[in-house]
């Protein structure tokens, strides 16, 4: 935990050399016609502080995930290890594939919506730290989610769960993917809910067809000293 938190600090502080061009990446998604405002004197400064820490959080990922990694090595058999150190990646990419679903599929019409509702009413004037605030946290804990299938390989790898199980408790996946949805999201609209919901229902499913492999790598792994002996 204090090497985890040594790196967030490292990265958190090395954020703050692009968070201008974050803050770009940020607000490219919202309409060209909405000026942000700042209301609070530390607004801008807060602001900063929190899209550099969870930028810190991103780039740190690997590092805690290795940290995690070293926490439960010496349970794990030599074969399980070095399994282990090739889901490094697929923690990379998955998280990079929630980043890129948020961007570019979750974000424009959930903003649209955001935005646009009442404005007939009232003239939307957006406070720069809510808007990136909503922004960071959503893409974030979305890339979080994103880790569903590599967490399901692993613990079907372990022997923890099997694939018989989750698919048997698949109903459960679409109550906990709304639920998350309800979280995640800062709105409570069904149409918002239910595309964050149906990414996370279908990673669910790949996850039971990687918990498939990984159980079968197991057995495979199993049944290799009993043929080494009939022999």
């Amino acid at each position: 935990m204090l090497y985890c938190a040594i790196a967030v600090a490292i990265t958190t502080a090395l954020s703050f050399v692009f968070v201008r061009h974050v803050f770009d990446f940020l607000l490219s998604r919202a309409a060209p016609d909405i000026t942000f405002i700042y209301t609070r004197v530390t607004e801008m400064l807060s602001t900063y502080i929190e899209v550099a820490i969870y930028c810190g959080l991103a780039l740190a990922l690997p590092l805690i995930t290795y940290q995690a990694i070293m926490f439960i090595l010496p349970a794990l058999t030599r074969s399980e290890r070095r399994h282990l150190f090739w889901l490094l990646s697929g923690v990379v990419v998955c998280f990079i594939s929630g980043v890129a679903f948020t961007y570019f599929i979750l974000l424009p019409p959930m903003l649209n919506f955001l935005l646009a509702f009442g404005s007939d009413i009232a003239q939307p004037m957006i406070s720069i730290g809510n808007y990136v605030s909503v922004v960071v946290r959503l893409i974030f804990w979305i890339g979080i989610v994103f880790e569903i299938p590599i967490v399901m390989y692993f613990l079907s790898r372990l022997g923890i769960v099997s694939p018989e199980w989750l698919l048997k408790n698949w109903r459960w996946s679409f109550i906990v993917a709304f639920a998350l949805g309800a979280v995640i999201t800062p709105t409570m609209d069904p149409l918002n809910q239910t595309l964050v919901a149906s990414p996370i229902v279908l990673l669910y499913f790949i996850g039971i067809l990687l918990a498939r492999l990984a159980r079968r790598g197991r057995e495979e792994r199993q049944l290799a000293p009993v043929a080494l002996e009939e022999e």
